[in-house]
């Protein structure tokens, strides 16, 4: 993987120059609700979520910053559009970081203000570009592609932060669309020194964002571009932590929790695979251990194919195997397949914990 040159630091989560990639997720309450904000944060965090990005509408939401980063178990990122003021408030009540477009908050005399007291705290600021609302001299030209406008757009938000001589820069290129969005952040990662956050907007929901989301921020990380990611849906938050996570994964970019692997179905299948394998998931969501574990639908697809796995369970006709590293180790009936999965998973953890 190629390296970023320049590293930021959001909270005690390091972005760039070879950090482990971070998941974000962003809620979707109003932050002045102190209370259900920091519920829905602590939930995410639960789900594996790193950093928490929190929209700033208003006074009262960056008022409510302080006590929300006092309590917040992760760092906490102030979404600003706009009002200067908002940004200000929002460093004043000790937010990690801020996102914002230094073009859209009212001209250079705004901006110095805002950078002015970023860079006496140290506090990152995210460039964050978006497809669908360019600068209106951008969205005219007719010359340019998509991925053309918001990498020109990008970069004249970085020299105004340049300019003032500040550097805790994180940079997104965001679009609705999946080939934009590649093209745009694999030519500004050529350009620029500054880690960059990925993932597209408006991906939709669960399902088709979902593969959207996957084939975009896949195709970047394989090119070894993005620092921290934010799979965007139209979904309850943590299904967006929980998405980024399982890309991270697949793409073997983080070795903590269970990597599930089970078989389609087909005329073989003897067991009811569909609910077996989300009993499965469901039942071993929680172990932080890097294992794999397999549901497989028949005795052909078991041990054989799934012989990578650490442990697994196949079906058979009125009864299934559990094997371990591609060995059978049990034959038990299909009722109690789960159950001594459980038991033997839970025994080997416990020896591989003491």
């Amino acid at each position: 993987m190629v390296l970023n040159k320049k590293q930021i630091q959001i909270g005690d989560i390091k972005i760039g120059n070879g950090a482990p990639i971070s998941v974000q997720s962003m809620t979707n309450t109003p932050t002045d609700d102190i209370k259900k904000t920091l519920d829905q944060i602590k939930e995410l965090s639960d789900c594996g979520c790193e950093i928490i990005r929190l929209a700033v509408l208003n006074n009262d939401c960056a008022k409510a910053i302080g006590e929300i980063k006092r309590k917040s178990p992760l760092p906490i990122v102030a979404d600003i559009h706009f009002d200067y003021r908002l940004a200000l408030e929002c460093l004043n009540q000790g937010v990690d970081a801020l996102r914002l477009n230094p073009g859209n908050i009212g001209g250079i005399e705004h901006v110095k203000k805002v950078v002015e007291v970023a860079k006496k705290l140290k506090t990152p600021i995210r460039i964050g570009v978006n497809g669908g609302s360019l600068e209106k001299e951008l969205e005219a030209d007719k010359t340019l592609t998509v991925a053309q406008k918001m990498v020109k757009s990008a970069l004249s938000h970085i020299k105004i932060l340049e300019d003032l001589d500040f550097d805790l820069i994180k940079v997104s290129l965001k679009s609705s669309d999946i080939i934009s969005t590649v093209e745009a952040y694999r030519e500004i990662y050529k350009i620029i020194p500054y880690p960059l956050h990925i993932g597209l907007t408006e991906a939709g929901t669960m399902k088709g964002g979902i593969i959207k989301s996957s084939i975009g921020i896949g195709s970047l990380l394989l090119d070894g571009i993005g620092d921290t990611i934010r799979v965007s849906l139209t979904e309850n938050p943590k299904e967006e932590v929980i998405a980024g996570i399982e890309i991270l994964k697949a793409l073997k970019l983080r070795n903590k929790g269970v990597n599930f692997v089970s078989c389609p179905t087909c005329g073989r299948t003897q067991i009811d695979l569909i609910n077996l394998a989300k009993q499965v998931e469901e039942k071993f969501k929680n172990i932080e251990a890097p294992i794999t574990i397999a549901t497989m639908g028949c005795a052909v697809n078991g041990p054989n194919e799934a012989k990578h796995a650490d442990y697994g369970i196949a079906g058979g006709i009125n009864e299934g195997y559990i094997f371990k590293k591609g060995e059978m180790v049990k034959k038990v009936p299909q009722e109690k397949l789960l159950e001594e999965l459980e038991r033997i998973i839970t025994k080997d953890l416990e020896n591989y914990t003491k």
